[in-house]
């Protein structure tokens, strides 16, 4: 009896043994990078699923407003009213998220190649248990998939939050870099080009602390160039008149952004606003604009329906930088990580 028993119970142990066997885990060298580094990452992952469900908990405080007010069907008179609670809550999230890649490019950009480079562990490990090719690669490849899913997750909650009041400008210009920068693919195309910035200055540098305050300074210039140049990434719009110009200004399409606003003479030529402000009384200013044969306005503008493939535009040309980075990280590193 105990013989059959025995005997019947013994194939379970190596099955179990098999199952545990074939469980997915990590191994190698992405186990090792990911070993190393998984506190900032776990730090980075549970940050992003706090902010992802405090930024869900005001857009459902948002809607609760709106459909108070009587939203979609009453007018944006009507269900702007007392919203400026709301709005200032999205402003101040928009403003902190546009922060997140200067935060990821120094705190985890320019620590990931300098601090081994610095204490010697990437000789130990190169020397030791791969090629530097392979260490570049689980070391980038997994910090990059983290910032990946961290910002697009930002960008999605963000996005979501945002949406009910998008083509409001007094609540939020989507123009702006609260709006523009931290929805879509721009968060994740900045965050990625400063990060592996960072990589790249670390290595160069090889200092840790000299390489995060070289990052900080790449980081901001990244986000001073990015916004100085943000709107020519859009097919700019113009509507003219011809019926003078004391009609006043034509106005652009609902939730546009105006650009200019000018004079448009006979022959098409545009004048800026003021050509006759100086030029004395009324009836001065009226033969100024004679003279000159203004006819009526011209009025240049972005409409937001450009947003989206702005954003994607702009994320390709950033996505490009990144990948020359890369490409120019590996090169260095595998003849020069050592």
């Amino acid at each position: 009896m105990s013989n059959l028993t025995a005997t019947s119970s013994a194939p379970s142990e190596p099955a179990a043994a098999d199952r545990g066997a074939r469980r997915p885990r990590l191994s190698g060298m992405i186990w090792l990078v990911w070993r190393q580094h998984r506190a900032a990452f776990w730090t980075l992952l549970a940050l992003t699923a706090l902010a992802v469900a405090w930024m869900l908990y005001q857009r459902a405080g948002l809607l609760d407003h709106l459909a108070a007010k009587g939203w979609p069907a009453s007018g944006p008179d009507r269900w702007m009213e007392d919203i400026s609670p709301y709005s200032s809550e999205l402003l101040k999230a928009g403003y902190g998220l546009g922060f997140v890649p200067v935060l990821l490019g120094v705190f985890l950009g320019a620590p990931l190649l300098a601090g081994d480079l610095e204490s010697g562990t990437a000789k130990l490990v190169t020397t030791q248990a791969a090629r530097p090719a392979r260490w570049l690669a689980a070391k980038i490849g997994i910090s990059a998939l983290v910032v990946v899913v961290c910002t697009v997750a930002l960008s999605f909650a963000f996005g979501r939050w945002w949406a009910p009041v998008s083509r409001q400008s007094s609540v939020m210009d989507w123009t702006s870099g609260q709006a523009f920068d931290t929805t879509g693919p721009v968060p994740v195309a900045l965050a990625l080009f400063t990060v592996i910035g960072g990589v790249a200055i670390g290595l160069l540098l090889r200092r840790t602390l000299i390489a995060m305050v070289v990052t900080f300074f790449f980081a901001v210039a990244v986000q001073v160039a990015w916004s100085s140049y943000r709107l020519d990434l859009g097919h700019v719009l113009r509507i003219t008149t011809d019926t003078g110009v004391d009609v006043g200004a034509p106005s652009p399409p609902a939730a546009a952004y105006q650009i200019d606003q000018s004079y448009v003479t006979a022959s098409g030529e545009t004048l800026g606003w003021s050509t006759c402000v100086h030029a004395g009384p009324e009836e001065a200013v009226a033969a100024c604009q004679q003279q000159k044969g203004i006819v009526g306005w011209a009025v240049d503008y972005l409409p937001f329906s450009q947003m989206s493939g702005m954003q994607w535009l702009g994320a390709s040309i950033l996505f490009a930088l990144t990948a020359a980075l890369t490409v120019f990280v590996f090169l260095w590193g595998r003849k020069r990580v050592v």
